[in-house]
């Protein structure tokens, strides 16, 4: 039997970048000899992130429209034309039999040119509100595998399949156990623990907020594992040791996920589509700061999908920095509250997410 050939397009950050690679793997799982291409954006994270998962990369020069207006806006154009010649020649290359796009600026170039040429095309949509590219491009491709219910809201009803999100092997399958996991981090394994996290990129205000909040969370008894993205640790660590504590592990990347969700009593966290998919696999309590400037506000759009069902607490990111503190303690001192979003963040979880994509993948191939 003939080996298969796929491209899987997207990026621009980690909840591009992880479910990409996640079904990149499934592939490989389902069929070990399968060739598989990356495409991402030149610049973006997706360059330096595939690679070391294993997998080739080749980078288009695509950017997308700033907010507000300079000068670049008006290249975007030009760009997205040149773009789109370069995606038709590496289709036309490797001759894929099927093409996956996760999102970003480069899988709507790749995706559009895939369609066009009747090459079998799926998207995987990680959010409850889609961007504006995959709403457009719903239109051209073939299938699309989402996370949330009530999706026909905008896509076609006939193409959408209910798969949830994939994630990181590591966390959909923990072989570790929690004294490793505090002797990983050197904290106290009887102690209430908060893991923070912002995102791959970091988060101002989230960090803002524990900095102003450390003294008394520590005060209280609680310790802390503490994400601040690149360029905030030292920031971070200055606000620690000010505070005067040593159970406050400041880092500016936490390689190892699994380890700190198993030290984890109660997560902080932006509300990206990937990181809500991981807290519900993980079922622990969770405060969601969705921050405001995402596409089409889709953070907001995920945590109140859980905020609604008692899944977890919202606190608005204009609010974190006065609210963060009390919250934190709030539920620090209300177990019973922690198990009942525990209980409810469980019924999110989806684990098998990337097999049913790969399924959907090869059905396209076949059909």
């Amino acid at each position: 039997m003939k080996s298969h050939s796929f491209i899987v397009s997207g990026g621009g950050t980690g909840g591009h970048i992880f479910p990409a690679v996640a079904i990149a793997n499934a592939i490989r799982k389902r069929e070990p000899d399968a060739k598989i291409l990356f495409v991402g954006a030149n610049g973006k994270m997706e360059m330096e992130k595939v690679p070391a998962a294993g997998y080739e990369i080749v980078g288009l020069n695509i950017t997308g429209i700033k907010r507000s207006f300079t000068l670049s806006n008006l290249l975007v154009p030009i760009k997205l034309w040149k773009a789109l010649r370069h995606a038709a020649a590496i289709l036309k290359s490797f001759k894929p039999d099927a093409v996956i796009g996760v999102g970003g600026y480069a899988s709507g170039a790749v995706l559009y040119a895939a369609s066009g040429r009747n090459i079998p095309t799926l998207i995987q949509e990680q959010n409850s509100f889609p961007g504006i590219t995959n709403r457009i491009l719903s239109k051209r491709v073939n299938k699309i595998c989402v996370a949330y219910d009530g999706m026909e809201k905008f896509f076609p009803p006939q193409k959408i399949i209910i798969t949830g999100n994939p994630v990181r092997s590591e966390i959909l399958q923990p072989v570790i156990n929690r004294e490793e996991a505090f002797k990983f981090f050197q904290l106290d394994e009887t102690k209430f623990t908060v893991l923070v996290i912002g995102g791959s990129l970091g988060a101002r205000s989230i960090n803002e907020a524990m900095a102003n909040s450390v003294k008394k969370l520590t005060e209280n008894g609680i310790q802390i594992i503490w994400q601040t993205g690149k360029g905030n640790a030292e920031t971070a660590q200055t606000a620690a040791l000010e505070a005067g504590v040593d159970n406050v592990k400041v880092h500016e990347f936490i390689q190892r996920m699994d380890l700190a969700y198993a030290c984890a009593d109660l997560v902080v966290s932006r509300a990206g589509a990937i990181a809500v998919s991981e807290l519900c696999l993980v079922k622990k309590p969770s405060i969601l700061i969705p921050f405001p400037f995402a596409a089409e506000d889709h953070q907001t759009s995920n945590a109140k999908a859980l905020s609604e069902k008692g899944a977890a607490m919202l606190v608005r990111d204009d609010q974190v920095r006065d609210k963060l503190g009390l919250e934190i303690l709030t539920l620090y001192s209300d177990e019973i509250k922690r198990n009942e979003m525990k209980a409810q963040i469980a019924a999110f979880a989806k684990p098998a997410a990337a097999e049913l994509i790969v399924d959907e993948i090869f059905k396209l191939i076949k059909a």
